[in-house]
């Protein structure tokens, strides 16, 4: 009889239990994930779980490209995803009726530069055969979708690919020094902050081709934080604890912008000048809020081209429905 019983425990599937206390964020480069270096430095996460009755493990990972982080979370590597609104569509749409992956927060509104040191260059229309432009991911990442309802706008529909062939996958870090440097076939750089300022910066030659917020109709949420509905569910406590931390490092970031700067120095160990960084929060273009903004736009245009099967009809559709984040576009 007991090795009838062990048979028939081994054999009958558990309860599932909620793996409260356990969170594995993944972020990728730039100060767009600043709310995400205040909260570990603060330690904000563990403060709150603590308050809602749950010790939370923390763990972070640093990965490049929104095809890179999807897969992480789709594989379980991770339970919360930083990236691009690009990504977040393409997963919401991959799981849709499967492990619903939906957007969880937004790191804020920043403006996204496509930067060139070829002076030749006014309008991406001015890209030839012969340049090249950094993304972080071709194809996925929000800065090649939005170079791609820019190309639509210029060229149609039709042919909203067109600057595809010419863009390459390279990390911001790397893709800033190239543009810095010049000598390389690298002409173009399709970043985020703090890189696309310190290329600015760094090269007399290197200027604004084109801004993602002219491109989406003003100021938009181009980073996000996206997870599965099942870890939503069976890790309630551990979600509502990592959205009271971010509030609270948005209102730090908004408030205390020169200690949010030290921040991001000290958590990355980026090199950046200081004052690059303080000027960056303080862009009056710049807002820390977790509402997502001006992001239908986007998944909109990808339907409409074939990029994702499941048109978005409202934010409610790609994104959970939380109080922190209602109300969001």
């Amino acid at each position: 009889m007991a090795a009838v019983l062990v048979v028939l425990a081994l054999a009958s599937p558990t309860p599932a239990v909620a793996a409260e206390g356990r969170l594995r964020v993944a972020e990728q480069f730039g100060i767009v994930y600043l709310l995400l270096n205040v909260a570990r430095d603060q330690k904000l996460i563990e403060k709150h779980g603590k308050e809602l009755g749950v010790d939370i493990d923390v763990e972070w990972l640093r990965l490049s490209g929104g095809a890179a982080v999807n897969d992480a979370l789709l594989t379980g590597a991770v339970d919360i995803a930083g990236a691009g609104v690009g990504p977040l569509f393409t997963i919401w749409d991959r799981t849709k009726g499967r492990q619903n992956v939906r957007g969880v927060a937004s790191l804020g509104n920043f403006p996204y530069y496509l930067v060139s040191n070829n002076p030749d260059i006014k309008t991406i229309a001015d890209f030839t055969e012969k340049d090249r432009i950094a993304v972080p991911a071709v194809g996925v990442s929000v800065q090649s979708r939005v170079l791609q309802l820019a190309a639509s706008k210029i060229w149609g529909d039709a042919q909203f690919n067109k600057l595809d062939p010419i863009t390459v996958a390279l990390p911001h870090p790397d893709a800033a020094a190239a543009i810095i440097s010049g000598g390389t076939e690298i002409t173009g750089h399709f970043g985020n902050p703090p890189f696309q300022e310190q290329v600015l910066a760094g090269n007399p030659r290197a200027h604004i081709v084109l801004n993602s917020y002219d491109v989406l109709g003003g100021p938009s949420s181009s980073t996000v934080l996206f997870a599965t509905e099942k870890f939503r569910k069976e890790s309630p406590k551990t979600y509502q604890a990592f959205l009271l931390a971010l509030q609270e490092a948005a209102d730090f970031a908004s408030k205390n912008p020169e200690k949010a700067a030290d921040t991001y120095l000290r958590v990355t160990g980026a090199k950046q000048d200081r004052s690059l960084i303080v000027n960056v929060i303080t862009n009056p273009a710049v807002q820390f809020k977790l509402k997502p903004e001006n992001t239908l736009s986007l998944g909109t245009f990808m339907h409409k081209v074939g990029a994702i099967k499941n048109e978005p009809k409202s934010v409610n559709d790609y994104f959970f429905d939380d109080p922190l984040t209602a109300s969001g576009s």
